[in-house]
């Protein structure tokens, strides 16, 4: 007994002590990955913060410099330039906002031009190749012909500063080239310090900056402690416009040894150690019991899977189907065998007294509605009703059921079973004895009623398709003897599959109905009404009717058939569209007048519905060129013909490139380039635009990479992007394959489609393509039906205001008005402003004064190939440094 106690012990405690070690490996490790994790996130955190000081030292430097360099070019154009002329020019650069605290110029190095000259008097005078603290930095600008930031550096007349040095070259690039002298514009270290956040009290890093003199990493370091750089701190590099800093950080008061939450987690693991061992020595010691019950259980379990399995052998056999309803809450549950009688899923799933009463046939209704209430009140049921299958089979089922009440709910459980072969075999005997007394007067009645259904349609009665075939060929067969030709109207009913959706499909052949009485009412007599499909009718003619007798009788059908046709509570309106085919002489060609008709036919629905259409040669035409141009889109697809042309856009104030439009264009192999006007309508019934649009994007991002490479100066490219094209469950990731450059890009989205919010696919898409870093841009704005609301909830980066209302501003002050309005409502939103469609100078003074950002249009620039935008970039470039 104590040896079978001591194994019991020694099996049972095994579990509690192997969780028990696993649980110290999984603390030890999760308490090394929680200080791991801890000191990543306070690492990203003071990146986070470092980098927003990194930026506005890069942007307040480059921008103080920038300033600078306008005043060199009007050196280079007058280098015998006066102190008041000096001071004229740089009191302009004073006017910005900037860091600048005096600029100076030195004239063969020797310091003569100085503004402001308050304050700054000790330094004029002063010849920098002989100033041993500033003559390295200036020589090292004249000899590489570039700009030297310089500093810190201790200025004569008191202070600190960084000096941006710019050598100035006379007739440069000429054999006559000289040097004429530097230009120096000396920054204050410490308003620079304060405007880029470095100087912020409320500060949560230690910053230390290396790299004096633009030397990076390599340089002293000129700012912030030395246990800054000795902490392991998070860098960075400061780009200048020549050379670098290194900036340096770490948290106020070092990196954390232990993470806060350390302790917090450890006393989380013990307690959550102890919840996992306790319970598994108790389930130990519970374990042995539990087998000896788990024994027990296995043999009454045994025992009840030979009783279960006798009786699904017994219901299999006898075809029997089970189910038990809840009569609180009519809630029914069907076995296997009865969900597979109604011709229902074996899905599990509860049924209702509602879906029982659908399946029951509608003669039979009523009648096991009113057995199963008496059932109800009388404790039995039984019932012999016919069930109509979702396939349309009908089976006679009889049911026998007895309620019962437990303790909270009243029942009712039963059994069915399918007696369709008994009432079959019943109804055959009793319909062969009459079979053979009316045998001959049968067969004369099946053959009449045969000949009838394969000519005629069962619902409306009105000839079918074969009939109409048959009484065309006698038509052709007549009328090539009799000289007599034929006019054919086909029917299509407009909205007839809403009425079948929404309605049912007894309300669709009420409206079928109504309408075989309006044509066969409306026509003469002598004329044919067909119905050749579901909601297709046709009416053959003699040729003796007129042109406008045709159009009258399609006018008088149109609006009978407008007219709401009662059904029950409903009133349903339909339309309808006719094509006319005229065959005027001699013999009828029925299949050329059908075709000729649906073709008519089609023009009717394709310009709105409801209304008629005749055939003509001209529409004939027009079908075949539309045949034509869509296989030669499809043959272009594939020899990718659809190529980017560019429009550029520029700076409403200066007139430089601010970007470029992709416009797609068709390189057509005979008709040369043709815009979407010719082909865009044809594709979009192709469904083919999205992919124009996806190939139109991949080569302007080439030819974007190409313009890099080269060293022209492109800001950005847009491109058009269909309502379609936002549709797209994969444009994302596509768009992430694509490595788009975040700013580089815009989607030109139309009004008429950025707004649609019940596509939740579309929001989504546009929302993720802003995440890739893609700018969004409205296009055509003015002409749809956005609402200030809307733009804000869209927020774009541009509107382009729609050419419609750029024309009219050099004539109408009221056009001005409207287009200044949009100016600002830009402004407002912070949003840019983009004028398209600028068609003289004159037009571009205009919206540059009404504040337009960006202009575009013929009267600058047409669109041109990406080699014509290469050439054009070039040029430029070279006009400028010449």
């Amino acid at each position: 007994m104590q040896q079978r106690f001591r194994t019991l012990m020694t099996w049972t405690s095994l579990p509690a002590v192997i969780a028990l070690v696993v649980l110290l490996i999984a603390g030890f490790f999760a308490d090394h990955q929680n200080s791991v994790v801890a000191e990543q996130a306070m690492r990203v955190d003071v990146a986070k913060e470092m980098n927003l000081i990194r930026a506005n030292l890069e942007g307040n430097v480059n921008g103080d410099l920038q300033l600078a360099r306008g005043l060199i070019a009007t050196i280079v154009t007058e280098p015998n330039m006066s102190q008041a002329r000096f001071a004229k020019l740089a009191e302009s650069i004073f006017r910005e906002k900037t860091h600048l605290r005096n600029i100076g110029a030195a004239p063969g190095l020797v310091i003569s031009l100085m503004y402001p000259m308050e304050g700054n008097e000790k330094v004029v005078g002063l010849d920098l190749s002989k100033d041993e603290e500033q003559r390295e930095a200036v020589l090292r600008a004249r000899d590489s012909r570039r700009l030297v930031l310089a500093g810190p550096v201790e200025l004569k007349q008191g202070g600190q500063a960084f000096i941006g040095r710019f050598p100035v070259f006379l007739d440069r690039d000429r054999p006559t080239e000289t040097f004429w002298g530097i230009v120096a514009a000396v920054i204050d270290i410490q308003k620079l310090y304060e405007d880029s956040g470095l100087l912020d009290k409320k500060l949560p890093i230690e910053i230390a900056l290396t790299g004096k003199d633009s030397l990076g990493q390599s340089g002293a370091r000129f700012y912030g402690p030395a246990h800054v750089i000795e902490s392991n701190p998070v860098t960075a590099e400061v780009r200048l416009p020549t050379g670098s800093w290194q900036i340096a950080a770490i948290p106020k008061g070092g990196w954390s040894a232990t993470p806060r939450n350390a302790w917090i987690l450890r006393l989380a693991m013990l307690i959550g150690g102890a919840l996992v061992v306790v319970p598994i020595v108790i389930a130990g010691r519970l374990l042995e019991q539990r087998r000896k019950h788990y024994a027990d259980l296995r043999r009454s379990e045994r025992r009840l899977a030979q009783l279960s399995e006798r009786l699904e052998l017994a219901l299999d056999a006898s075809q029997i189907g089970v189910w038990e309803q809840d009569l609180d809450s009519d809630i029914i549950f069907w076995d296997d065998r009865l969900n597979e009688i109604y011709g229902k899923p074996a899905d599990g799933e509860p049924r209702s007294f509602e879906e029982w009463s659908r399946s029951i046939h509608i003669d039979d209704l009523e009648q096991a509605k009113l057995d199963f209430k008496q059932g109800i009140a009388t404790g039995l049921y039984s019932s012999e009703y016919r069930v109509v299958l979702p396939n349309g089979i009908v089976r006679h089922l009889r049911a026998r059921a007895k309620s019962y009440s437990d303790d909270t709910k009243h029942k009712m459980v039963g059994a069915e079973w399918d007696v369709t072969a008994d009432v079959a075999l019943t109804r055959e005997l009793e319909q062969a004895k009459d079979l053979a007394e009316t045998r001959n007067a049968e067969l004369e009645a099946a053959t009449a009623r045969n000949e009838y259904a394969a000519l005629h349609d069962t619902l409306t009665g009105l000839p079918n398709r074969r009939y109409l075939d048959i009484m065309l060929d006698s038509h052709a067969a007549t009328g090539s003897t009799a000289g007599r030709g034929a006019a054919l109207l086909h029917l299509d009913l407009d909205r007839f599959k809403q009425i079948n959706d929404t309605l049912g499909h007894a309300v669709g052949d009420a409206v079928l109905i109504h309408t075989a009485k309006v044509l066969t009412s409306t026509v003469r007599p002598a004329d044919f009404v067909a119905r050749v499909g579901g909601d297709e009718f046709v009416v053959v003619c003699s040729s003796d009717i007129s042109i406008d007798q045709l159009s009258q009788r399609a006018d008088g059908i149109l609006q009978r058939l407008r007219q709401p046709v009662p059904y029950k509570d409903h009133q349903c309106r339909i339309g309808v569209s006719v094509g006319i085919a005229v065959d005027a002489d001699g013999a009828v060609d029925g299949p050329r007048l059908m075709v000729n008709a649906d073709i008519a036919l089609y023009r009717a629905k394709s310009r709105g519905r409801n209304r008629y259409e005749f055939f003509t040669q001209d529409l004939q035409s027009e079908i075949v060129r539309t045949k034509r141009v869509a296989d030669e889109i499809l043959a272009g697809l594939e020899r990718n013909e659809f190529v980017p042309h560019y429009q550029l856009q520029f700076d409403a104030k200066t007139l430089e490139v601010a970007g470029v439009e992709a416009l797609a264009r068709w390189n057509h192999p005979t008709g040369g380039l043709q815009t979407p006007a010719e082909f865009l309508k044809i594709a979009e019934e192709l469904d083919v635009v999205a992919i124009i649009d996806r190939l139109i994007l991949e080569q302007t991002l080439h030819d974007f990479d190409q313009w890099q490479r080269a060293g022209l100066l492109m800001p950005r490219t847009s491109v058009n992007v269909s309502a379609r094209r936002l549709q797209d469950e994969e444009l994302i990731n596509s768009l992430t394959s694509l490595s788009i450059k975040p700013g580089t890009l815009s989607f030109e989205l139309l009004e008429s489609i950025f707004l649609d919010d019940n596509d939740e696919l579309m929001v989504w898409n546009v929302n993720q393509i802003k995440e890739l870093g893609i700018d969004i841009e409205i296009d055509d704005f003015g002409t749809g039906h956005a609402s200030i609301v809307s733009v804000m909830k869209l927020q774009p980066r541009r509107l382009k205001i729609a050419r419609q209302l750029i024309g009219p501003v050099a004539e109408s002050a009221q056009q001005r008005e409207v287009v200044q309005s949009i100016v600002q409502i830009g402004r407002s939103l912070g949003v840019e402003v983009i004028a398209e469609g600028v068609e003289t100078m004159r037009q571009a003074e205009i919206l540059k004064d009404l504040g337009c950002d960006i202009l575009q249009g013929y009267g600058l620039s047409r669109p041109v190939s990406a080699h014509g935008i290469m050439e054009f970039l070039s040029g430029r470039r070279r006009r400028t440094a010449s």
